[in-house]
């Protein structure tokens, strides 16, 4: 037997804020509030199904240097290009973190900073 990963749990100022944002990005709901207002958000189906859920847990403290641990994306319907666009009308910027400029993916930052990567390949829809 093995584990799969069934939620990840991201600290930040703004759950709600964070919520709207992954929420757009990923066409994820929110599937409920928790003590201390954590919200989890997720595909439609809910937790347990092919994706993990996300926790956006409140904490006051600004994030102190670099993440050890970030999300990369890629686009299911449309190019990079494209989805590079809606992504950055959604509230995504550009984040440089020493990149070259040659690589296949982007680096963006969330509303609150949160680095994440959107990857070249387009993938199938579950």
């Amino acid at each position: 037997m093995a584990c799969r990963i069934s939620e990840l749990v991201l600290e930040c100022r703004d759950p709600e804020l964070l919520a709207r944002f992954w929420c757009e990005v990923l066409d994820f709901v929110v599937l409920g509030e928790e003590e201390g207002g954590a919200l989890e958000i997720g595909p439609r189906e809910g937790f347990g199904g092919a994706q993990p859920t996300i926790i956006l847990s409140p904490r006051d403290e600004p994030r102190q240097g670099k993440s050890r641990l970030h999300f990369d994306v890629n686009a299911s319907d449309r190019d990079q290009d494209a989805e590079l666009e809606r992504l950055l009308a959604l509230g995504a910027r550009r984040a440089d973190i020493g990149q070259t400029g040659e690589e296949q993916w982007h680096v963006l930052a969330d509303p609150e900073g949160n680095e994440f990567c959107l990857l070249k390949a387009r993938l199938s829809p579950l």
